[in-house]
């Protein structure tokens, strides 16, 4: 083989890496589901719910990755301009990996990718990435917790003191960034060298202002809203119940993901987190058709999450003249 040869295949792996990364984990998808439950039975179980009720809960799944994608498309502007297909590309392949990989250990993916494809500094990218995660986690539990404060009458015992506590705890994250700029300025009079430098470089992936800040907080206020409202509704239609039970189904599965020993793609973890959140809000009558409905649920989640995948793979083919080194 000649160099010329050698040179032009390194070129050809590095530029079509992630998507080499996106089709290993959609193969793998594919079969871990035939060899866990089988398609034909998930098929099976999935025609009880209606061929629309399905379409309509796995297109607004994949709207909000649609929606997070653009989170960090605007939290990035200058790198990304311009390629948001490329963006949206990397986004699936980093949740991918994150929901095959054990122990979040695909979380790592983002800001090696993100320096890879965009040449944002590893700090940067790790720092935008925990601020994004903290948003995630906030998000989630509010929307986990307006399914609390429902089925509580606002004027009825603890009705009134839980309705205060969740409207106290929506505007932690206003409270959040007040705070970072006098936390950065006393690092900043009391560090040098290279320890001055990584908190320049930490900085520089936190939100440059409160307009910018606002635009991620909505973004992932509208995701895991969205989220943990089709979770909840396609729970209850699976008979999940009370209302209180199927959110705290909903916010179970999600919470078992962020957790230090979450599953190579969530066997067992993410349903179990289901059967633990529904179970905890009331839903104890029949335990056999809430751990049916988790394992269902579940599968919804898999699936939406290779459609997101191939569509980012389809966009990425279709518009690849707006990005630029891809």
């Amino acid at each position: 083989m000649t160099s010329i040869q050698q040179s032009y295949d390194k070129s050809w792996i590095k530029r079509h890496g992630v998507s080499l990364i996106a089709f290993v984990a959609i193969a793998a998808y594919g079969v871990f589901v035939e060899a866990i439950w089988g398609w034909a039975m998930v098929l099976g179980q999935w025609r009880a719910l209606g061929f629309s009720t399905v379409v309509l809960a796995l297109a607004l799944l994949v709207s909000t990755a649609l929606v997070r994608a653009w989170r960090i498309y605007d939290y990035f502007p200058k790198e990304t301009a311009g390629r948001f297909t490329a963006l949206f590309h990397l986004a699936q392949v980093h949740n991918l990996l994150n929901i095959l990989l054990p122990f979040r250990s695909g979380e790592t993916s983002f800001p090696l990718l993100m320096r890879s494809e965009f040449a944002v500094p590893l700090l940067s990218g790790t720092s935008a990435l925990l601020v994004m995660r903290l948003l995630d986690l906030h998000a989630l539990l509010a929307a986990g917790g307006l399914g609390l404060v429902l089925v509580r009458p606002l004027l009825s015992g603890w009705g009134l003191t839980l309705w205060l506590a969740w409207a106290v705890f929506l505007i932690l994250p206003l409270i959040g960034f007040a705070l970072k700029r006098p936390v950065l300025a006393f690092a900043k009079a009391r560090f040098s060298g290279k320890l001055l430098s990584m908190v320049e470089g930490v900085e520089a992936g936190l939100p440059a202002h409160k307009a910018a800040f606002l635009r991620a907080w909505a973004m992932t206020v509208v995701t895991w809203g969205t989220k943990v409202l089709v979770f909840a509704w396609v729970l209850s239609l699976m008979q999940v119940t009370p209302l209180a039970a199927a959110f705290g189904g909903a916010l179970g599965g999600e919470l078992s993901s962020v957790l230090p020993f979450h599953a190579p793609a969530g066997v067992g973890t993410y349903p179990a987190g289901i059967v633990a959140g529904a179970a905890a809000l009331g839903a104890v009558d029949d335990m056999d058709g809430l751990a049916k409905a988790a394992v269902n649920l579940h599968l919804i989640v898999i699936v939406s999450a290779l459609i997101s995948a191939a569509l980012s793979l389809a966009l990425h083919a279709l518009f690849p003249s707006r990005d630029r080194n891809v």
